[in-house]
């Protein structure tokens, strides 16, 4: 690291710091305040919960060393880098747990435990715990590790860094209590409510200052593809958040508001929100992070740097029309859902670009794949998102969409691009991160990095194949006609017919849950200096003939 990077914290450190003290101590009083005038339990019990963890915040602030003794010797901000990752592996156990106890109540409906620990209310919990809670973690993560080392430049803002990384588990806390105690919206991705919203709003400009200021005072004159993902998904995270939540609260000291979309226009506004979602927030942001892991584990350049441009250009301007294939055959007007189809298999195209481009960029380094269990997962990953960025254009033809709608085999889709592509793509960041933020020589053991990677495959595997399976007998069964014209099946006797895949899922899922586990075993150890004595991998030297 060049010596021009040490700096000390600049001057003002003692001011900010009491000003953290002071805000903190205002924001516990004001919450307080506001639980007293509530007009409903949910709002009374959020303000509650606020004012405790700001109450415990403004303690420990209170007794930590003062940041410019904690940072001085550090070229660069890697105090909220050290905390994402562990965050980003605690998020990861608990939305992989959830998302095993809701798989188990699809199956035996017997546990679920109402009110708070039902399925209606533990659905979206664990909906947002992997998305938002380990995905969204995993990207403020590496993305300040990777702008920092791709512009040779401190994060800017001083200690704004902290707010955003502390801020946004905030909001994680009161969204997840929040979908326990019943309080959302109410609408298709049961939003957290109002005032929650609002919260986020703020955390994620601040975020974006962060980032944008850290590139605009950058020692390197180049900007590297990686920063430009992660810039579009930051931006564009905002616009989606603000619209899709345009919402006008019942009173000022309570938990209930009013969308100001209805009709064809909420469901529209929804599903645009929703799918580029997962186009800027799983996918743009995971991309950054695949052109900057990859190249660094595998030692190689990327394979087209011209292509990379390319690729995310083209995804960035397709991305943002694909969301009417989600509303095939309901009252959204004909042109708008055709749009939708179009753009979305049109998206194919840009999508491969980007899977080949990461894929070939291994041309060289294909050995590194018997040794390197974090190359594996990088590969998987990449493969991963190839396979669902084909499965999503062609389930949003309207044929296809026809029996594939409202089906299990839009679940094993989903999920085989979050587990599959979002899950192992993080796993290997971490996995290379972690050693080097600690100044450790290497992972505590990589043979527990194989076996995460095994688990998880094998999970990933057991759970889209299942539901694929599941997904095409329920289409079919729900459109069978005896020959008066009658439906052959009951909605109950198509349930009963998917007990065993449901089984199957939940096993999976636990698979997927054990990897996950092992993980944080592995980066605790890791974390702590410990190191395991192992032989190396075996690698088979014997040649092989040619054929």
């Amino acid at each position: 690291m060049p010596a021009s990077h040490a700096s000390a914290e600049p001057e003002g450190g003692d001011v900010r710091y009491t000003g953290w003290i002071i805000g903190l101590g205002a924001g516990t009083l004001a919450a307080v305040a506001l639980s007293g005038l509530a007009v409903d339990d949910a709002f009374r019990v959020h303000m509650g919960i606020l004012s405790l963890v700001l109450g415990l915040a403004t303690i420990v602030a209170m007794r930590l060393p003062q940041p410019a003794a904690v940072e001085a010797a550090s070229g660069y901000m890697d105090g909220p880098v050290r905390l994402g990752s562990i965050l980003t592996v605690f998020w990861g156990v608990v939305g992989f747990l959830v998302g095993v106890v809701v798989a188990t109540q699809l199956a035996f409906p017997d546990v679920n435990f109402g009110p708070w620990f039902n399925f209606g209310r533990l659905r979206p919990l664990h909906t947002s715990a992997v998305v938002f809670a380990f995905g969204g973690t995993a990207l403020m993560t590496t993305s300040f590790y990777v702008v920092q080392r791709t512009t040779r430049a401190r994060l800017f803002g001083g200690d704004l860094a902290w707010f955003v990384f502390w801020g946004y588990q905030l909001f994680i806390l009161m969204a997840a209590t929040g979908y326990l105690l019943g309080i959302t919206q109410s609408r298709e991705y049961a939003e957290p409510e109002w005032y929650v919203d609002l919260w986020l709003t703020v955390v994620w400009v601040a975020y974006l200052v962060v980032f944008l200021g850290t590139l605009l005072k950058r020692k390197e004159p180049h900007i590297y593809v990686a920063n430009w993902f992660y810039l579009a998904f930051i931006v564009t995270i905002a616009l989606l958040h603000v619209v899709n939540n345009l919402a006008v609260p019942v009173s000022p000291f309570g938990a209930r508001s009013y969308s100001l979309f209805s009709g064809v226009q909420d469901a529209l506004t929804q599903w645009w929100y929703g799918h580029n979602a997962v186009g800027f927030f799983l996918t743009a942001g995971f991309l950054g992070m695949m052109y900057y892991y990859l190249p660094k584990q595998a030692e190689r350049p990327v394979y087209s740097y011209r292509l990379s441009i390319i690729h995310f250009w083209a995804l960035i301007f397709l991305y943002i029309w694909a969301g009417p294939h989600h509303l095939h055959y309901t009252a959204l007007p004909d042109w708008a859902q055709t749009l939708g189809m179009v753009f979305s298999v049109v998206l194919w195209m840009p999508s491969w670009g980007g899977m080949i481009n990461g894929l070939l960029t291994l041309r060289g380094a294909w050995d590194k794949m018997r040794t390197d269990p974090i190359i594996r997962m990088m590969v998987i990953a990449i493969a991963f998102y190839g396979m669902s960025t084909f499965e999503g254009p062609v389930m949003s033809i309207k044929s296809v969409n026809g029996l594939s709608h409202y089906t299990d085999w839009t679940i094993g889709h989903v999920h085989s691009g979050a587990l599959g592509w979002v899950g192992m793509i993080t796993f290997g960041a971490v996995y290379f991160m972690v050693p080097r933020l600690w100044g450790r020589a290497r992972l505590y053991s990589l043979r527990m990095v194989n076996w995460h990677f095994w688990l998880a495959t094998l999970g990933i595997v057991v759970y889209a194949a299942v539901m694929w399976v599941s997904g095409v007998m329920q289409g079919l069964m729900w459109r069978e006609y005896d020959s008066q014209g009658f439906l052959v099946y009951s909605f109950a006797e198509t349930v009963a017919a998917l007990h065993p895949y449901y089984v199957m899922r939940a096993l999976g899922g636990l698979l997927y849950l054990a990897g996950a586990l092992i993980m944080a075993f592995n980066i605790a150890m890791t974390i702590a200096g410990k190191v395991r004595d192992e032989e190396p991998m075996p690698v088979s030297t014997q040649l092989q003939p040619a054929e």
